[in-house]
């Protein structure tokens, strides 16, 4: 089901679509940027909350948004000084978060209005993007897809698909930010966090990657047992420092490839549950550092510090420049495919 979400500065509509699967949950998607403006799931009473920060008109996404809901790339996360050489040839980038590039540059995926496809149903919904050969600096015509679907097991799956005319580094990611209490108002400090993740990429103080794999082991980052967020993210550490609290890459323990368990998310209040699970290789811990109160969301709401975190399944940042990381370049002939799964339930401790 579709209905108009008003027009683009130049005359361009923006739809949105609403996914209900047969046991209530609910997803609401706007074409523009693939961005989840909603997510309804239930508490451990059966009572029905949105679990995602955003806006209630298109005004909010277009001018104020720090990536609510959006489907992020053509690179998902930084390239370092806005620089990568693929094939002996140089690019350069737009530099949007001094000194890098962050999301794919100044109009990144997000900012793109996408297509949906005769394919998409009350459950599920296909949207399709193309960028042009020199987009923000990146070689190749890239073709991206993303498929929302919500199942009758209470997941929402997220499954990427892309081709190139050129060499090209590629990484796409959703970049919601939840609160399980189902009330923005609240910070999300008590939330349970668990990943699963021995190792993690240490950035320097501008949040680059050093490109080292590092154990999480007598660190803040050791998340591998269910842990308070609050309880780690002001340690005094200099990683925690560079990113204001958590902003990193967690090296998922993959031992083969396909669908693996990648984190856990419990907030004990409502008896909510988030289970992520993920072809890729990293998830980006995001702490909502960056939140301060001047961003009003729904219902006029002013989304105060730590009110959200993100949990952006990924392949690892800067990969172009690391060659020792999973690579992240898509070659013509070739398709990028990707799928994570947040799958949701509620059960109230004792």
């Amino acid at each position: 089901m579709s209905a108009p979400f008003g027009e683009l500065a130049d005359g361009t509509p923006v739809e949105i679509y609403t996914l209900r699967n047969n046991r209530g949950l609910e997803a609401r998607v706007i074409s523009y940027g693939a961005i989840i403006v909603s997510l309804r799931t239930p508490d451990s009473d059966g009572q029905y909350a949105d679990i995602v920060l955003g806006f209630d008109n298109l005004e909010g996404y277009v001018q104020h948004s720090p990536y609510f809901g959006a489907v992020v790339g053509r690179y998902a996360n930084r390239i370092a000084r806005g620089r990568f050489t693929l094939d002996g040839r140089a690019h350069e980038l737009p530099i949007n978060d001094p000194p890098n590039t962050l999301h794919g540059g100044s109009r990144g995926f997000d900012k793109l209005v996408w297509t949906a496809s005769a394919r998409s149903s009350d459950d599920e919904l296909e949207l399709t993007c193309t960028s042009p050969d020199g987009d923000q600096g990146f070689p190749g015509e890239l073709t991206a897809r993303v498929t929302y679907t919500l199942t009758d097991e209470n997941e929402l799956r997220v499954e990427y698909r892309a081709t190139t005319t050129k060499p090209t580094p590629v990484n796409l990611s959703q970049h919601s930010y939840f609160n399980l209490t189902g009330d923005a108002r609240r910070d999300v400090l008590n939330h349970l966090i668990t990943l699963s993740a021995d190792r993690y990429t240490p950035v320097d103080a501008t949040m680059i990657p050093t490109g080292e794999l590092a154990s999480v082991e007598g660190t803040p980052f050791d998340l591998r047992l269910p842990t308070r967020i609050g309880a780690r993210v002001d340690v005094d550490d200099e990683q925690l420092r560079h990113g204001g609290g958590f902003d990193h890459n967690f090296v998922l323990n993959r031992t083969e490839p396909g669908l693996m368990h990648a984190g856990h998310v419990a907030e004990p209040d409502s008896g909510r549950i988030m289970e992520i699970y993920t072809t890729e290789p990293g998830v980006q811990f995001y702490s909502g550092n960056s939140l301060d109160g001047s961003i009003r969301g729904k219902g006029g709401h002013a989304y105060g510090r730590r009110c959200g975190f993100c949990l952006e399944t990924q392949h690892f940042p800067d990969s172009p420049n690391h060659p020792g990381f999973p690579s992240t370049i898509l070659r013509p002939g070739e398709e990028l495919t990707s799928r994570t799964v947040f799958a949701f339930s509620a059960q109230r401790d004792g």
